[in-house]
């Protein structure tokens, strides 16, 4: 058995007719967000074999950052199942905020980060740490020539644009070599990542910079030329949320080595139930293709997971099998639950519910619809039989149909679940002249050994004394390990207190969990400047480019033409401030003839609760939707 394993999980060759070919991944990675310390510990106790969150400053999630000795703690418990932590650095940066970037991607990397993920280029042409970088997914990843542009530069792995079918992902594992991560679960944004300034352009917050207001959650009413309505209010640009856990076998046969679970403001409660549940899909079909999670252990949880669950806007696969309908959720960006029944009478805050309905509890959360497509929501405060007794006063007419969207025992369950995660161990005892060595081997083949001189004794009861040495040598309780098996290489069974068998177990416990700490695979990319050619010769706004070091990484690979950034303050009205591969029209089932058919004029706009205007425009020829402030 190997003293440790080395991942390979973006290996590649070519064959004879130079067209690149991978070499299935050994390893695959279950991503996982960390809002906080303990987002992150339950996360790599239900399975994750990585997390990533945000540092102190310049993340994309700029509520969700957390201070160094949070990251060095977490990067400390999962190192010891050998799992890893990415730190986001991927928000665009001033000049002025490049000098303190670096200092804080140094101290990351000294502090045991695995690898940082990023946006700005600039960040490329100053003296980075030896440690991975990944592409965030706001640098648009989405094509191949881009993606193996990044792989050229340097960069580790890639996290893929979430519009991307399985064909097109299929297309950029045949171009590239380069790690590719793909997001299987959680909020979508209608825009390509990267390519949104709505927020910007509407109230001076940039998504590029972590401050996102999220307008497109908002309500809207959709309008044609002539002012006539061709939707009523409705949160027309409100997605829900992504669900792939019904295509992980294909994404995996399409060359993705790593799984990511967005929700880096999410809490440690949704984490352990999506984690959990990820982590059951994925093992067999991993086992199936003969790969492995590229972290150690197994995870035992005491609860059976279920995404309606948590936190949701119901689900979809977006646009993994191409493009589809049922992507929105137009009723509301809130969760608004699952089904439970319908009313069969309310008065008074008293609910009965109609034969047939789902049971309720103490505590849960039932919301639904009012007469205006307003969502509300009540609480149980108890339930006797029939009888559901509300939190207050309630009329609602019969055939309300009512949702739950807080589970109080799930919720309960998931909160008190601390999690267990667990590395399989072998002992074995050798008598020596002076003692016992008692030697230890976990699953990845890292042994430890210890030696403790011992008065022999020689044992009255030789079968009760071979049992106690057993039992105590495996009580492995509170520790990373399960004990598998225990081996008695002795001549004739010794007296040992059990004191003395467990100080035995715990110091060679902590020597295994030392040895793998130091064994921790870490991986040191040095980037070499060079001079491959960007994709494109021209950059607009929407190339992202707010330092005058990335417009000098931009102008050494080719780059000609270079605009500033939005951030820099130029004027976006009447600009393109979003860019979307969901189509309103297709979505209304107004393509082709379709819209002038049924007597609407183009342009179509949006309208807000501010009578504030976004004006669209449909690149039929791409499939794409174009978001402009109005003039």
């Amino acid at each position: 058995m190997q003293a440790f394993s080395v991942d390979l999980i973006s290996k590649s060759k070519f064959n004879e007719h130079g067209q690149r070919v991978l070499l299935k991944p050994l390893a695959v990675e279950l991503l996982a967000p960390a809002r906080d310390l303990e987002a992150g510990f339950a996360a790599i106790d239900c399975g994750a074999d990585a997390v990533y969150i945000g540092a102190p400053r310049f993340g994309a999630r700029e509520q969700a950052g957390n201070t160094l000795q949070e990251i060095e703690s977490l990067a400390g418990y999962a190192h010891r199942c050998w799992a890893r932590v990415y730190v986001t650095l991927n928000t665009l940066l001033h000049d002025d905020e490049l000098e303190e970037a670096v200092a804080l991607a140094r101290r990351l990397h000294d502090l045991g980060a695995d690898g940082l993920i990023i946006q700005d280029t600039g960040l490329l042409e100053a003296s980075l740490p030896p440690i991975p970088l990944i592409a965030s997914t706001q640098m648009h990843n989405h094509t191949p020539e881009r993606v193996a542009f990044l792989e050229g530069v340097g960069f580790q792995r890639a996290i893929l644009a979430r519009e991307l079918s399985l064909e097109q992902i299929g297309a950029i594992r045949q171009s590239c070599g380069i790690e590719l991560e793909c997001f299987v679960h959680g909020a979508l944004c209608v825009s390509y990542s990267g390519q949104c300034y709505l927020s910007l352009a509407r109230g001076g917050r940039s998504g590029n910079r972590g401050q996102c207001a999220q307008p497109c959650r908002l309500p809207y009413r959709l309008v044609d030329s002539a002012g006539k309505t061709v939707s009523g209010r409705r949160h027309l640009l409100s997605l829900r949320d992504l669900n792939l856990s019904g295509q992980l076998g294909e994404l995996l046969d399409a060359g993705i080595t790593s799984f990511k679970i967005e929700g880096r403001l999410k809490d440690a409660s949704y984490v352990k139930n999506i984690v959990t549940f990820y982590r059951q899909k994925l093992d067999p079909l991993l086992e199936e293709r003969g790969m492995h999670p590229s972290s150690s252990g197994r995870a035992a949880p005491a609860f059976t997971p279920d995404p309606a669950g948590s936190f949701n806007r119901g689900f979809t696969t977006y646009f993994i099998h191409g493009r589809g309908s049922g992507l929105t959720a137009w009723a509301t960006p809130k969760h608004s639950g699952e089904p439970v029944g319908l009313v069969l009478r309310c008065q008074s805050g008293e609910l009965r519910l109609e034969p047939g309905a789902r049971p309720l509890h103490n505590g849960d959360g039932l919301a639904w619809f009012d007469d205006q497509g307003e969502l509300q929501g009540v609480r149980v405060n108890r339930v006797e039989g029939e009888r559901i007794i509300l939190d207050q006063p309630l009329d609602l007419p019969p055939g309300t149909r009512i949702l739950r969207n807080h589970d109080h025992e799930f919720t309960a369950l998931l909160k008190k679940s601390a999690g267990s995660r667990v590395i399989s161990v072998e002992i074995d005892v050798v008598e020596e002249e002076n003692g016992l060595l008692l030697r230890v081997q976990d699953e990845d083949g890292v042994t430890a050994e210890i030696r403790a001189e011992v008065l022999y004794q020689p044992a009255r009861d030789p079968g009760q004394a071979l049992q106690t040495a057993r039992t105590q040598l495996a009580k492995s309780g509170g520790t990373l390990f399960v004990v598998e098996e225990v081996r008695l290489g002795w001549r004739d069974p010794w007296f040992l207190p059990l004191s003395a068998l467990n100080r035995m177990r715990r110091d060679l416990l902590a020597a295994l969990l030392e040895e793998r700490l130091r064994l921790h695979p870490l991986q040191r990319i040095e980037i070499v400047p060079n001079g491959i050619p960007f994709p494109v010769r021209s950059l607009d706004f929407h190339g992202n480019v707010l330092n005058r070091r990335a417009r000098a990484f931009y102008t050494r690979h080719g780059v000609e033409k270079i605009a500033p950034a939005a951030e820099s303050g130029i004027d976006l009205r009447a600009q393109r401030v979003m860019t979307s591969r969901y189509c309103l029209r297709g979505e209304l089932g107004l393509c082709g003839g379709q819209l002038h058919a049924r007597g609407f004029a183009e342009p179509l706009h949006l309208i807000d609760d501010q009578n504030q205007r976004l004006r669209l425009e449909f690149r039929c020829d791409d499939c794409e939707m174009d978001i402009y402030l109005a003039d």
